[in-house]
């Protein structure tokens, strides 16, 4: 009896496993096909799923503008046209990003096991200023983030002793 309710948990792990695999192809499917596309002056830039740029338009009267205006242009549009595209991305994935936060964490599921989510380090946000940009060499001045609270594997292995998956007591 209990054997049988544990083939059948484990069979419907499985399937969900299955599931959520599928959902993760037909989404990745649907994110390869998306574009996005922004206008800025007289200028239209559109990039793929990947925010790479695609297809730039100018209006047929751009040849009035000066190249510092068409360059500006032309770099406002990509950039609103990237945003809409981590917009979109979103928006796709979300139903899919839902169904991760309900599912338990490996911390939750072995004792002992650190939540190595919560340890993950988060980009931060590319910056958007020009290569020589007093904002972008400020950034490039700062220090790297150091990690004060790591430990080394084999010192958290002896502090927890046989009693994980692999424990002879299993």
């Amino acid at each position: 009896m209990v054997r049988e309710r544990g083939e059948a948990e484990a069979a419907s792990i499985l399937e969900g496993f299955s599931r959520q695999m599928r959902e993760i192809a037909e989404a990745s499917r649907k994110r390869a096909l998306l574009t996005a596309s922004a206008t800025s002056g007289r200028v239209t830039v559109t990039v793929n799923a990947d925010c790479i740029v695609i297809a730039t338009r100018f209006a047929s009267d751009i040849g009035e503008f000066g190249f510092d205006e068409i360059a500006r242009a032309v770099t406002a549009a990509a950039q609103q046209a990237s945003a809409d595209m981590r917009r979109k991305t979103e928006e796709l994935l979300r139903p899919l990003s839902d169904q991760r936060a309900k599912m338990p964490k490996l911390s939750e599921l072995f004792e002992g096991m650190p939540d190595l989510e919560s340890q993950a380090p988060t980009l931060p946000p590319a910056s958007l200023a020009p290569p020589q940009a007093r904002e972008r060499l400020a950034q490039q001045a700062e220090p790297a983030p150091e990690f004060t609270d790591a430990v080394d594997y084999e010192d958290w292995h002896s502090t927890r002793g046989n009693s994980g998956p692999t424990s002879n007591s299993w």
